[in-house]
């Protein structure tokens, strides 16, 4: 039986995209169902785009980036789809920023799609369904994917294990915030940019310049792409061309379908220990559990002991 939204999901509806996306971010047991139906009959069709990760620290332009290139880009010919992955409200669980907002210029333009999600307290700067709705989009004939990240943090890097290359916007001023930003995301950076340029040029040459050395350091011998530093500014449009040349110079030079199979193995290997762990916890007795986590608390056992005799029922603690 074919879902509802798949026909005008695959005819590039923008509409049937937007409900498609809303089913899938749904947590009722029969909206998942039916979400993972309606993934299995578009899957054949996902594939066909180029996805960019992006993130940097708050205050680097992110937003106004992802415009300035995303208007570039659709006014060139291609369907682009934005997902803004914002900060989750604490008391309503909707996104505090609103980033769909702040891309006035995009969220008209008819050759693109915006959609901005909750991070929904999910690590990893990405929503919780991100990588379906980034298959969704694909469906809907988007051949380009931006995924604008929650902003830098210590689980930023997950959006690399969804997307085919991770770009890092930093400012002028690198030098001070090289110091402040997490070096697994350096260590992930395919392209890194300084953005607003123009602010202060000078400063930027220089901010390029130790970009370029922080990612000769920690970029492996042997890799098929070498990481590269750049300098743009959103507001000018200086270097946004360059940055897509990087791109399309990442997709011809690394294997990009190979990078997917195995970014799918991860996820269905976080997926399992997220399945064992819910059937785990449903066999759990509750009194049970009370009890030992309250023995810990008292220091009549260690944590350690606690768990194990939480496994295994029947052995003394």
């Amino acid at each position: 039986m074919v879902h509802p939204l798949s026909t005008p999901l695959l005819a590039g509806q923008r509409r049937a995209l937007a409900k498609a996306i809303t089913l899938v971010e749904s947590t009722r047991p029969e909206h998942e169902r039916e979400a993972q139906a309606l993934l299995a009959e578009v899957l054949p069709r996902a594939g066909q785009s180029v996805r960019v990760g992006l993130t940097g620290v708050p205050g680097v332009g992110k937003s106004t980036f992802i415009e300035a290139l995303g208007v570039r880009l659709a006014d060139a010919g291609h369907r682009v789809a934005v997902l803004a992955v914002d900060p989750s409200s604490a008391r309503t669980g909707g996104s505090i920023m609103g980033d769909k907002t702040r891309m006035p210029r995009l969220t008209v333009h008819p050759g693109a799609f915006i959609r901005p999600s909750p991070s929904g307290g999910a690590l990893g700067g990405v929503a919780r369904r991100t990588r379906e709705t980034i298959i969704l989009c694909e469906a809907a004939g988007y051949d380009v994917i931006l995924v604008e990240t929650v902003g830098v943090g210590q689980s930023e890097t997950q959006v690399a294990a969804m997307t085919d290359l991770f770009v890092l916007l930093t400012l002028p001023n690198a030098g001070d915030e090289l110091q402040g930003i997490k070096r697994g995301i350096m260590e992930l950076a395919d392209v890194c940019v300084v953005n607003k340029a123009d602010t202060n040029p000078a400063a930027a040459v220089r901010a390029q310049t130790e970009l370029r050395a922080a990612l000769t350091l920690l970029t492996p011998h042997g890799a098929p792409w070498r990481p590269t530093a750049l300098r743009a500014s959103a507001l000018t449009g200086e270097g946004l061309a360059q940055v897509w040349d990087a791109v399309e110079s990442y997709c011809a030079q690394v294997d990009v379908q190979e990078k997917r199979r195995a970014q799918t193995t991860v996820w269905f290997d976080e997926l399992l220990r997220e399945a064992a762990w819910r059937a785990f916890q449903a066999r759990l007795d509750p009194a049970r559990v009370q009890a030992l986590r309250a023995d810990v608390a008292a220091g009549r056992l260690t944590a350690v002991q606690g768990v194990t005799a939480l496994l295994q029922p029947d052995a003394a603690p």
